[in-house]
């Protein structure tokens, strides 16, 4: 999601040609991971693909990821041991092995304080990694980020028993059954449990040879819409004007099929004298797994190289937009929204006039305060976000004077 090295001038980028590449070498769909802070989202990650993705330096020095991390993992399949890996070579037989998929992973944070970002990843998700340390078990943010899977409609979900080297035999059978009892009923009921060890890289065959019965993302149909997670600068301080890199937004595409060149809209946009404007430029670049391509649809994180300014998109400015083709529809930007509300708790339900919510549309994030309530509740919001109807919303509320995810409501 990366754009091409700072010195690249303008007129080198227009004669970038797309490269020949194996299609088993583009992401077919995204997985995000979740669970409770230091489970080993991070680590199983790195584990997968030989990245670490916490790179922010505040996560590095307080060692938590903060926003989303991102990864790419081609699966290889050797045909001698039928053993699953991330490298071309066996690790058991040495042998040079085939690839069979690729897929992108999307670490999402476990502090309960970065909720919204974790809803905001579910978004671009076809599917999920449960993390359940078996050390420790089952905790807090465990059984709230079930609840998101609850909420997202995300499907294709595994469970992965963790730190399973840390336990003895009973203990990694009594968590086990834990784990059983808490999916009970839920949309992860049927999801296989596999146990691993990220820090030593045990059993990652199975829980790879799992992700591989995840179906390929739908056919590219639809207007072209995509989602960004992230948005970034990456030329250096000091740049000469004509060797300037237009702003890069990482996301997925949800819809359709965007190419090179393609005029987009992103919208809300930027706010210009009290007023929220869309962004009109045009696509310079695509690239998934670092590959150049002409065009790209649904399936894996994309990194869209555009003509525009790029201080418009430093540090994730423009995370939660959404990219649309130009004059295409199908985008409303919303100041206030309608919902029909489903609590989780019932004793939570009552809701008053100016109570402050977080919410999360898509991946979207916004403040807003309660301004009516009726058989629908509406909520003002600070920022706008892009919405329609039957949208769904994560909604987060104060409890005890923390954030927690408190239900979720549908855009009417």
């Amino acid at each position: 999601m990366s754009g091409k090295k700072e010195t690249e001038s303008a007129e080198e980028k227009s004669e970038r040609k797309p490269e020949e590449t194996d299609p088993r070498l583009i992401p077919e769909f995204n997985l995000i991971t979740l669970g409770h802070v230091d489970h080993g989202k991070t680590s199983l990650t790195q584990a997968l693909s030989g990245k670490w993705a916490d790179t922010h330096s505040e996560e590095m020095k307080r060692g938590i990821t903060l926003r989303l991390g991102y990864a790419d993992i081609t699966i290889y399949r050797c045909e001698k041991d039928d053993y699953y890996s991330s490298t071309k070579r066996c690790p058991k037989c040495m042998e040079e092995c085939e690839p069979v998929r690729t897929f992108s992973i999307v670490d999402a944070p476990g502090h309960e304080t970065l909720m919204a970002t974790v809803l905001a990843g579910t978004a671009i998700a076809d599917g999920a990694l449960l993390l359940i340390a078996a050390n420790e078990g089952i905790q807090a943010q465990t059984r709230e980020h079930l609840m998101v899977l609850n909420i997202s409609g995300i499907k294709n979900i595994i469970i992965v028993q963790n730190k399973i080297d840390l336990v003895t035999e009973e203990q990694a059978l009594k968590n086990y059954k834990e784990i059983k009892e808490l999916i009970k009923g839920t949309v992860a009921e049927s999801a296989p449990i596999i146990p691993v060890s990220a820090q030593q890289k045990l059993n990652i065959d199975a829980l790879l040879k799992a992700i591989n019965r995840i179906p390929k993302r739908a056919s590219a149909e639809g207007v072209p819409r995509f989602f960004s997670v992230r948005s970034f600068d990456i030329n250096k301080p000091g740049t000469e004007i004509e060797k300037l890199n237009g702003g890069i937004l990482g996301g997925s595409i949800v819809s359709g099929v965007f190419s090179v060149g393609d005029s987009i809209e992103i919208k809300p946009g930027v706010k210009r004298n009290n007023k929220w404007e869309t962004l009109k430029t045009k696509i310079t670049g695509l690239q998934k797994a670092g590959k150049n391509l002409e065009k790209a649809g649904p399936g894996g994180l994309v990194g869209m190289l555009t003509s525009l300014d790029p201080s418009l998109a430093k540090s994730d400015s423009l995370a939660g937009s959404a990219v649309s083709a130009a004059g295409a529809g199908g985008v409303e930007v919303r100041s206030e929204l309608n919902l029909k509300i489903n609590f989780f708790n019932a004793a939570e339900k009552k809701v008053s006039i100016g109570e402050p919510f977080v919410i999360v549309c898509g991946v979207a994030r916004s403040v807003g305060a309660v301004s009516s309530v009726g058989k629908t509740v509406s909520i003002k919001l600070k920022l706008p976000v892009c919405a329609s109807a039957g949208d769904r919303v994560a909604l987060s509320r104060q409890i005890q004077n923390r954030w927690k995810l408190a239900g979720h409501g549908i855009v009417v």
